[in-house]
């Protein structure tokens, strides 16, 4: 199978075109064959693309998490498809508007340089209630915001927001001394029983009105050096809490993504890179 592997801002994807109406069942095997960085190509996911209209840009999109689960959207995910399908010269113009199990969401072009792409992306109306994220504590709440949490006799205050896929957020001063602290909390508040599809996690430092730095537990990944989805997600908890203007620098692992929620829809600008192109044997 052929397949050419990408990252944005080091959220690594295989990406394969879909050629062949590929089932489910072998997807999720092939997908955790292909992300074991030890016994296959290694990556934190591969997405799944087929044009529609290429006249239209318009093309299917279906990512897989690293343990073959199937999430509704990826950010990065998103931009590193784009950048396959411009690179290649898939699509004519400079947007695309994927099909998404999250519904539809339009990429464009701003900049090129080498491999190397720049792209703005709409990534939807965030959404509240414990109905869309989903949350089940037992009861309807219109937004999730400070919710006290406990795990392991410790109390987190979470906020919550789903931009196509759930995402738990907590703010702190200063982030964990050992990385294995926040990656127990982040596996703990994933697989917790009030999030019944499991969720995605940002630990967030405030910075300043105009910037945060994340750390990122991805639902079906564990940590991720970026996520495109959870940069918008943790700008739009911090503007929720007033914490932040509506435009935000999102400092991640290897550099800045721009998240901006202009009315009521939620931007992300940010790069994507080609890495390399090859066929598995597995």
């Amino acid at each position: 199978m052929n397949f050419t592997k990408l990252h944005a801002l080091g959220n690594d994807f295989l990406v394969i075109e879909d050629n062949q109406e590929l089932k489910l069942e072998s997807l999720t095997e092939t997908t955790r064959l292909f992300c074991d960085r030890h016994t296959g190509i290694g990556a934190d996911g591969l997405i799944l693309i087929k044009i529609i209209d290429r006249e239209k840009s318009r093309v299917s999109f279906r990512i897989f998490n690293a343990d073959g689960s199937e999430p509704e959207i990826s950010g990065n995910g998103l931009r590193c498809a784009a950048t396959y399908l411009f690179h290649y010269q898939k699509v004519p113009g400079k947007i695309i508007t994927f099909e998404t199990v999250a519904g539809e969401r339009t990429c464009e072009l701003t900049a090129k340089d080498g491999h190397r792409y720049e792209l703005k992306i709409e990534m939807g109306t965030p959404k509240f209630s414990s109905r869309d994220l989903p949350f089940d504590d037992g009861s309807e709440h219109e937004q999730i915001v400070d919710y006290p949490l406990s795990i392991n006799r410790k109390t987190y205050y979470i906020t919550c927001v789903s931009v196509g896929n759930p995402h738990c957020d907590i703010f702190v001063e200063r982030f964990f001394p050992a990385r294995i602290e926040w990656h127990q909390v982040g596996q703990e508040l994933e697989n917790h029983p009030f999030f019944p599809h499991r969720t995605n996690v940002e630990f967030i430092r405030v910075l300043n009105r105009q910037e945060i730095e994340v750390l990122f537990w991805e639902r079906g990944v564990g940590e991720t050096l970026s996520s495109g989805s959870g940069s918008c997600a943790a700008a739009v908890a911090s503007i929720l809490k007033g914490l932040t203007d509506r435009k935000v620098k999102v400092w991640t692992s290897m550099g800045p993504l721009l998240v901006e929620w202009d009315k009521d829809k939620v931007y992300q600008v940010g790069p994507a890179e080609l890495v390399f192109e090859g066929k598995s044997f597995i």
